[in-house]
């Protein structure tokens, strides 16, 4: 757990100070719960929806270093299934933020070679965020670099619904039976099979603002994700703190259910 000490100013990791490589390996792909919007504005006396603007400031920052590294994948968690019971006023906010913030970012975005995708049920969204959305993949689809892949109007446990219709609507129409599915034919039809194989589940998931929960996040995707929880509200989170959580990435042992040498099976 990253923790913050007001008397250093700093986040520090508690397990102990971990330092970048960059030589090291870094996450193919990344994702991210960006938790605390709301507290970092309620933390200034300001309406939430201003913590909401920032948080998209942050986004930009980290998507530019992100890239910078080599990750391959970004994912942000940017709207929820459940997020429609916020207050109107958020809610409206909030479908006007893809708008103003793709209009900005989108021109750098294509300077950085970042390919824009969203995922999540945005058939719901309201049409001058379904365009805004549809302008940004449409301008940065020839890029050929990073995938910045926003979760919006997204949750798991329905993504996992829609992907089993899907499965069995194949099995109905090639006259298969059950012994066809398997993991390889689900993970296609996740909201994540538009990425190669090899980039579908995130190798590392990052949740700031203090929460060790996953929230309906990516909950198939994330099987053998390693977790890295910060007490950084999203907003103050930046190129440091990124660097960290990759740092921790580089100190853990990536068993997947096995051991790690000979010795340990004896």
């Amino acid at each position: 757990m990253l923790r913050f000490f007001p008397q250093k100013n700093k986040y520090i990791q508690e397990e102990g100070e971990f330092e970048f490589s960059q030589e090291g390996p870094v996450p193919k792909h990344i994702a991210v719960i960006m938790d605390g919007n709301g507290r970092w504005a309620q933390n200034r006396r300001l309406p939430r929806v201003a913590g909401h603007k920032e948080g998209m400031e942050t986004v930009k920052k980290i998507t530019k270093h992100a890239s910078k590294l080599g990750v391959k994948v970004l994912t942000l968690y940017a709207f929820s299934t459940e997020n429609w019971k916020r207050p109107t006023e958020e809610v409206d906010f909030l479908m006007q933020l893809p708008v103003d913030f793709f209009d900005a970012f989108v021109p750098e975005l294509v300077k950085e070679n970042v390919r824009i995708h969203v995922m999540g049920y945005k058939e719901f969204l309201p049409a001058h965020t379904q365009d805004a959305v549809a302008r940004a993949i449409e301008q940065t689809k020839d890029n050929t670099g990073m995938v910045l892949n926003f979760a919006l109007n997204y949750g798991s446990r329905a993504e996992i619904v829609s992907a089993v219709k899907e499965v069995y609507q194949e099995v109905l129409e090639t006259g298969g039976d059950g012994d066809m599915i398997d993991e390889a034919m689900i993970s296609k039809h996740l909201m994540t099979g538009f990425l190669p194989e090899e980039l579908r589940d995130p190798e590392l998931l990052i949740r700031t603002s203090g929460e060790e929960r996953i929230s309906n996040f990516l909950l198939w995707q994330i099987a053998y994700s390693e977790l890295f929880f910060t007490d950084a509200l999203w907003p103050d989170f930046n190129e440091e703190l990124l660097e960290i959580s990759i740092a921790s990435f580089q100190n853990r042992d990536r068993r997947f259910g096995g051991l790690k040498n000979k010795e340990e099976n004896k």
